[in-house]
């Protein structure tokens, strides 16, 4: 028997879920900027309980030529140009990160990483075509698919935005914190931890090693 009959490979099928969170400069991922970047990775223990264990944090110059919208500032309160930001470009934001998730892939035994994210395809499409931009092809993560913890919280709790998804699952939810990617993200995977485990708890899929 294996000394850890719980993997987080076989509850997902061979996928690693990474909680990805960007900030941006709009909403167009072709043409609006990312100001940060955020992941958090989880891990299951012996029980098949699933935690956050920890996050990855960016802070991203805007490439050559990328739209801001000012009131996309406004809502994050994110100042891309402030000179203590200690931003990287794209480039190296996404390099290390795809390091760091090919590292822990191989680690719990996966196969690949698969993207989960609140209203999760708004974070998938920013990171492809930041992946197409910067001509990276070594991708860690699923090209389509993601799990959505909007529509995960609406199945468990009734309530699609996160702050009440959080409140709902008893995750505390700081207002004034909100909309940097790295607690954004780090909320988020609690969220999804939080699902997964409830759903084990009331007698949901687990893989059995009998």
């Amino acid at each position: 028997m294996r000394e850890n009959p719980h993997q987080i490979s076989d509850r997902f099928r061979g996928f690693l879920p990474v909680v990805i969170d960007v900030e941006t400069g709009g909403f167009n991922a072709a043409t609006d900027a990312i100001l940060e970047i955020a992941a958090s990775l989880v891990r299951m223990d012996t029980d098949g309980t699933l935690a956050v264990h920890r996050t990855l944090n960016f802070h991203v110059k805007p490439f050559e030529g990328a739209n801001i919208e000012q009131s996309a500032l406004d809502f994050t309160g994110i100042d891309p140009w402030h000179p203590f930001r200690e931003a990287v470009s794209e480039e190296d934001a996404l390099a290390d990160l795809f390091r760091s998730v090919r590292k822990e892939i191989r680690e719990q035994g996966c196969s690949r990483a698969i993207l989960v994210g609140h209203n999760a395809h708004f974070d998938a499409g920013f990171i492809n075509a930041a992946v197409e931009r910067c001509d990276i092809k070594r991708n860690p993560f699923h090209p389509f698919s993601f799990f959505d913890t909007a529509t995960l919280s609406g199945l468990a709790y009734g309530q699609t935005v996160l702050a009440k998804a959080c409140a709902e699952a008893g995750i505390n939810f700081n207002n004034d914190e909100a909309h940097s990617a790295a607690y954004d993200a780090e909320r988020t995977a609690e969220l999804f931890c939080e699902i997964v485990n409830r759903w084990k708890e009331s007698g949901g899929w687990m893989p059995s090693f009998d």
